[in-house]
C-alpha cells in the first residue's frame, strides 16, 4: 500500500474534466469525508482562479498552486504547500527558486521537458513532468520519460507528474492515436530505477498480469524511496485511480 498512499492530487479544475469551481470543491469535500488513503487531498488550483477560490465559504485543507499567470500571486492566506510552474527558457531551476523565495513549508516544482535533463536542482526543489495532454504530441516517448526518471533517481530529486495519466495501465487511445502512460507503470518504473534497473520496460509494457506481479513484489524499502521521489501526480478524476487499483487487486475495498 505504501506505493499508492497519498499518490493522487485533485486536478478536477483542469481538462478534460474541467469542473466548475463549486463542483470541484463539492467533489473534493466528499473525498475528504471518505478519506481514501490513495488521495493526497491536495486541491490543484490555477493561479488565475485563486481569487475565485478565495470567494468560497469552503477551503481545501491543502492547495497546490499551478502558476498560469505572468507572476506568482500572493497566497499567504491559503494553505498552499506546493507551487508548480514551467521553467522559463534560459532560466536555471536554482535561479527560479532564488527569484521566487517561497515561504518555509512551500515547495517549488519546476516543469521541465523530459529528454532535456541538463539541469541542476537545488535541495528542497523538485521537478515536474508532463505525461500527456489534449494532443498526441503532448505525450513524451517512453525513452524520454525513462531518462527523466533515471535523472531524478540518480540525483535524488523529487518530482511530480501531471496530465495524461488517466488509468493505471498503459493503453492505446484511439481518439488521439497515441499510447497513454499508466500511473502504475510510472510508479513501478521509479521502483525499477531505484533498484538500478532501466525504467523503460516498466513504462512500456501493457501486460496487466506482469505489472500486477511486479507491483506485488516491490520491497518495502524500495517503495518508500520511490515514493519519496514520486511525490504525487495530478488526476482530473479522483475515482478512476482508486477503482483501477481495486480492480487490479492492489488495494482493498473501502470498509
Amino acid at each position: 500500500m505504501i506505493l499508492y498512499t497519498a499518490l493522487v492530487d485533485d486536478a478536477g479544475l483542469f481538462p478534460p474534466t474541467s469542473l466548475h469551481m463549486d463542483e470541484a470543491l463539492a467533489r473534493y469535500r466528499r473525498d475528504v469525508e471518505r478519506g481514501n488513503p490513495v488521495l493526497t487531498h491536495r486541491f490543484l488550483c490555477p493561479a488565475s482562479r485563486l481569487d475565485r477560490l478565495r470567494g468560497k465559504d469552503y477551503r481545501p485543507r491543502r492547495i497546490g498552486l499551478i502558476v498560469d499567470t505572468p507572476e506568482v500571486p500572493a497566497f499567504d492566506d491559503l494553505p498552499v504547500d506546493i507551487v508548480e510552474m514551467p521553467l522559463p527558457d534560459g532560466t536555471s531551476v536554482a535561479t527560479l527558486a532564488d527569484q521566487l523565495r517561497l515561504p518555509d513549508g512551500v515547495r517549488l516544482f519546476a516543469e521541465v521537458v523530459p529528454g532535456r535533463m541538463a539541469v541542476d536542482v537545488p535541495d528542497g526543489v523538485g521537478l515536474k513532468v508532463r505525461c500527456g495532454g489534449l494532443a498526441a504530441d503532448a505525450f513524451p516517448p517512453v525513452e524520454h520519460l525513462a531518462m527523466f526518471i533515471k535523472f531524478c533517481v540518480d540525483n535524488d530529486v523529487p518530482f511530480k507528474a501531471t496530465a495524461g495519466l488517466h488509468h493505471a495501465i498503459r493503453h492505446f487511445d484511439p481518439s488521439l492515436g497515441v499510447d497513454r502512460h499508466g500511473f502504475l507503470n510510472l510508479a513501478l518504473a521509479v521502483c525499477e530505477a531505484v533498484e538500478g534497473r532501466d525504467p523503460a520496460p516498466a513504462l512500456r509494457t501493457t501486460d496487466v498480469g506482469h505489472l500486477v506481479r511486479l507491483a506485488q513484489s516491490v520491497p518495502e524499502e524500495t517503495a518508500k524511496r520511490a515514493r519519496r521521489l514520486l511525490v504525487s501526480y495530478g488526476s482530473c478524476s479522483t475515482i478512476t485511480p482508486v477503482e483501477d487499483l481495486r480492480t487490479l487487486g492492489l488495494i482493498e475495498e473501502d470498509p
